[in-house]
């Protein structure tokens, strides 16, 4: 990371080397490609920063955990890998698929059951935790990411409670950054997130299971 940043000053500072023979219309271009060029130091810099402290944002309280409570499990849902990351992503056992068996694996290796799609179906309010891995290909073979759980279930409006919805209710997320050879980290992380996950759920039900 460090040396594509270093790559962009150089060519930033050869575009703002003094150009003397330039015209009014090069000067023009000239403008055009310092800005750009500054645009993107810009937003390199702020990357870096979320590389050297990968951040994490959560609606993870006492109250949001409460709303877990009583729960006899849970589903799973995971989104399918954007394009731009997969054929990199399947070397290191980062799919879908795997993402999948991995939260399964550390839910029930806690006692928290993973609903079947027709025992979810008749769970009394359908809970689901949603994952979803969002990737952005800003340099070539580099990735910023965002990760999110997201524990979903259906509600009732307090104005109205003939209505119901699915509404997220808890979650937590984080952002980083990765590059081809890194990035089992996201995996890594998504783990991570799920242990943030199960001990929510847990301190939920803690009194049920004592």
């Amino acid at each position: 990371m460090k040396l594509i940043f270093q790559n962009l000053m150089q060519k930033t500072t050869k575009i703002i080397s003094p150009r003397p023979h330039l015209t009014k219309t090069g000067l023009e271009n000239f403008h055009v490609k310092f800005n750009k060029y500054m645009f993107y130091v810009l937003f390199l810099a702020g990357l870096l920063f979320l590389m050297s402290t990968q951040i994490a944002y959560a609606i993870d309280n006492e109250i949001t955990r409460r709303t877990m409570s009583g729960l006899k499990g849970v589903s799973i849902v995971v989104e399918e890998l954007q394009p731009n990351i997969v054929k990199y992503a399947q070397k290191v056992g980062l799919t879908r698929e795997q993402i999948q068996k991995d939260v399964e694996i550390k839910l029930k290796s806690t006692g928290i059951k993973v609903f079947a799609m027709n025992e979810w179906l008749s769970a009394p309010g359908r809970p689901m935790l949603y994952i979803n891995v969002n990737t952005h290909e800003f340099e070539k073979y580099l990735y910023a990411y965002d990760i999110k759980l997201e524990f979903q279930q259906v509600v009732f409006l307090e104005a109205n409670p003939s209505i119901k919805t699915i509404a997220i209710t808890w979650s937590t997320n984080m952002t980083g950054i990765a590059n081809i050879g890194t990035l089992n980290s996201i995996r890594n992380n998504v783990g991570k997130m799920t242990d943030i996950f199960i001990e929510a759920y847990r301190s939920a039900n803690k009194e049920k299971r004592d």
